[in-house]
Formats: structure tokens, sequence, C-alpha cells
């Protein structure tokens, strides 16, 4: 199949889209209202918060890197746009084929499945749209709903690597793998989320 990223994603409560450098100071204002959970987890929080300017910026190489298949970065919004609530994406790091799945949502909407939600129509789209042969959700194990998130959607645990990356302070952490192939997607509950998917025409993929 021929791969084709989403450019917006629609479930129930939430819009994903790539980002646009208008879109500076709701990212910002993300940021910045969920700076303490981020910091616990994101070493690119340490350098936060930025300037508006400095964001637009970042947004312009986010989008770069979407419009040439690079990297898939998406804001996740309330369903009318007005607030951005967290951030996901679809990342290529792993190499060809593979999907590495990160997200955050601001801390007065946790615990309402909306990390869920957005992580699953990604699951979505990777397979469906992009054609991945396995998807994976690599966290810290020490954030529970981090990987919560992964179990839910049917990823299977598949290994904690010892001391492979670093906390945002700089010490050794271990990091846990979990992965969906292909063949098991179909079973998952991830194929069960309900998501409209649309490509850079604005035309239905599923």
């Amino acid at each position: 199949m021929t791969p084709r990223p989403a450019y917006r994603i629609e479930t129930p409560r939430l819009v994903m889209r790539c980002y646009d450098p208008a879109d500076a100071p709701m990212v910002l204002g993300a940021v910045t209202e969920s700076l303490e959970h981020l910091r616990a987890w994101m070493p690119w929080a340490m350098d936060e918060p930025t300037t508006v300017e400095q964001k637009a910026e970042l947004l312009r190489s986010f989008r770069a890197k979407f419009d040439t298949d690079q990297d898939y970065a998406y804001p996740i919004f309330t369903a009318d746009e007005t607030r951005q609530v967290g951030s996901t994406g679809l990342h290529t790091r792993q190499g060809e084929g593979v999907l590495e799945i990160g997200y955050w949502i601001v801390p007065d909407l946790q615990g309402r499945g909306l990390v869920t939600e957005a992580a699953g129509a990604l699951v979505r789209v990777g397979f469906e749209a992009m054609g991945a042969r396995w998807i994976e959700i690599r966290c810290d194990p020490r954030n529970t709903r981090s990987h919560a998130v992964a179990a839910r959607l049917g990823f299977t645990h598949d290994a904690t690597l010892r001391r492979r990356d670093l906390t945002p302070g700089g010490a050794p952490r271990d990091t846990m793998v979990w992965s969906l192939f292909a063949d098991e997607y179909p079973a998952s509950p991830a194929a069960g989320i309900e998501v409209r998917a649309y490509d850079l025409l604005r035309r239905r993929i599923f």
C-alpha cells in the first residue's frame, strides 16, 4: 500500500492534525500549565517555558518534518479546536516500517481516557493508512499512566531495557518497550476506536 499520512484525525472527543505555526499561543499555554507533570518525564520540558515566537519556530520545524515524511507530530485539541489539551505523534525514530507513539495530556484532563482515545486513533492511522509493520510505545516504568494506556490498547510488554535512557535530570533510567504487530492489530482494542482520518487534500482515508 502507498502510505497516506493523516493530516487530520477526528475522534468523538478530540481533533488531532498537523501543526500550524499559528498554533503557538495554544501550544505554549498547554505546555505551561503542564510543566510540573512534564518535567518529571520529558527532557525537553526542562527548557520550558519558551516564548511564543520560539514556539512558532518549533512548530515550523514540526510541520516541515511532517510534510517531508520524516516525523508526524500532532497536537491534541478539544473537538471544537478551541483548546490544546496535549500532544502525541507517530515517530519514525525506531526504523523503517516501525512507528512509535508518544503522548501527554494536561493535568486537569488526566484520568478521562483521552490519551487512550488519542493513542488508539494513531494506532489505527499507523496500521491502516501508514502500513506500519509494528507500533511501539516506550516509557519510564514509573510512569504508570503511560504504560496503562499501552496495555489498554492491546500492546504487549516486550522488555524493560535497563539504563538505556536518561531522566530529565540526567540520571540513568530504564525504558519499557511495548509493541503491537500488524497481524495482532485487528483483534486489539485499538481497532475498535472510532476515528475519521483525512489526507493532505482533506479526502477521507477511513
